[in-house]
């Protein structure tokens, strides 16, 4: 018997803790500093991190979870294995993480993007703006975390 479908679930569970890590760190100091800041300086920041953000090292990391997701998903609906575990994990995992983080917060950040920092208006676009995006980003949080141990109780059941 193969090992490849729990090697994939701990690579899955891994990614998924990697992504709930990044989140929580934004949700629970990275914003609120950024917050701290003038709010043009808080737009300026946040406009920075939007650019950088994008890179081949952290899209591997998010969306590549997201692929194995998928395919971890289907190999437990065609295999045997814990598969009610694994597919209620990698289901949060691409609800919460990847369908809020394209709906919710990469909108919200074209719209930080289009921002003129010291603009008329920009304080109280600021403050709309970090509120619901620090709230999406607490769902991004949550569920990553919990698809990591939903799939971790997956693997333990392997």
């Amino acid at each position: 018997m193969t090992r490849i479908p729990e090697w994939v679930t701990l690579g899955t569970a891994l990614g998924c803790g990697l992504n709930a890590g990044v989140f929580f760190a934004f949700s629970s100091f990275v914003m609120p500093a950024i917050d701290r800041l003038p709010k043009s300086q808080a737009i300026t920041a946040m406009q920075s991190i939007n650019k950088l953000a994008v890179t081949p090292v952290y899209m591997t990391a998010l969306f590549g979870t997201a692929l194995a997701c998928v395919g971890l998903v289907i190999w437990a609906l065609v295999g045997d294995g814990p598969t009610g575990w694994l597919v209620a994990g990698c289901a949060l995992f691409l609800a919460g993480a990847i369908v809020v983080t394209i709906v919710a917060n990469v909108p919200f950040n074209n719209a930080v993007d289009a921002m003129t920092p010291d603009g008329p208006g920009s304080s109280a676009a600021w403050a709309r703006y970090y509120s619901r995006w620090l709230a999406w980003n607490h769902v991004r949080a949550a569920t990553s975390l919990a698809a990591c141990g939903l799939l971790t109780v997956g693997l333990r059941l392997w």
